[in-house]
């Protein structure tokens, strides 16, 4: 299997690593820092190049089987070559930062309705996340993405830490979406906002909860009798 950098280090943009597998236009590494689309946020993109200078640019990055799969443009290596990978950072920048205001979104609608969410999607200039609170309003919106930018506002650091899955019999909490969802491993990534909250995710986050910027409510849509979808974006990054 593929080790993934990017689990216990999210502003790795530089790497080494070895071809394990080469099909068509699909590599699979033995370590890499490019992230696999999945939980609602897009692959990253990037360069992985070669010492003598041949490079492919990743167009798809997807977790398989064995390991995760680079898509590549162009013919690709043998097994066996060493490659240097870098990522695309103002595009994992984004990411992590909308994800991690996906996570304070979710903390605080869970902490105020004990409601857990129903589904997300991250892009470079937006997110979206589905909620399904009775009553559930504009108003009531508009305090939630209030009470946001006050975690936002606090600066509050933030820690991956790896837990045993039997944890969740005691905190269950710490699974914001369908229990059918978790990956089946022994040991669980969490994603923890000192402080504030907890909750297992295999995303990218940043650091600190300023990195966020500024949260603005866009939208609201109706998705069926409860269920309520909110469109977010952010101001500039204040910087990592």
């Amino acid at each position: 299997m593929t080790e993934g950098l990017y689990l216990r280090d999210s502003y790795l943009t530089e790497f080494d690593a070895q071809v394990v597998a080469s099909e068509g236009p699909d590599l699979r590494l033995d370590r890499t820092a490019f992230y696999p689309e999945g939980g609602g946020q897009p692959a990253d993109a990037g360069l992985l190049t070669a010492a003598d200078g041949r490079s492919w640019a990743v167009q798809g990055v997807a977790k398989g089987p064995e390991g995760i799969v680079h898509h590549v443009e162009g013919p690709t290596t043998a097994a066996g070559e060493r490659l240097h990978g870098s990522i695309d950072w103002k595009r994992r920048y984004a990411h992590m930062r909308y994800h991690t205001c996906l996570h304070i979104l979710s903390g605080v609608v869970y902490h105020r309705f004990g409601s857990d969410i129903t589904g997300g999607q991250i892009y470079l200039d937006r997110a979206r996340m589905d909620l399904s609170i009775p009553g559930f309003d504009r108003s009531i919106a508009d305090q939630v993405v209030s009470e946001v930018n006050e975690v936002v506002a606090r600066g509050l650091p933030i820690a991956v830490r790896f837990v045993a899955r039997t944890e969740l019999q005691t905190h269950p909490g710490l699974v914001r979406v369908d229990a059918s969802l978790v990956p089946d491993v022994e040991e669980l990534r969490v994603i923890d906002i000192q402080g504030f909250d907890a909750q297992a995710d295999g995303g990218t986050h940043v650091r600190s909860t300023k990195e966020v910027g500024m949260v603005t409510l866009r939208k609201i849509e109706n998705k069926g009798a409860r269920n309520k979808r909110l469109y977010l974006t952010l101001g500039p990054a204040p910087g990592p």
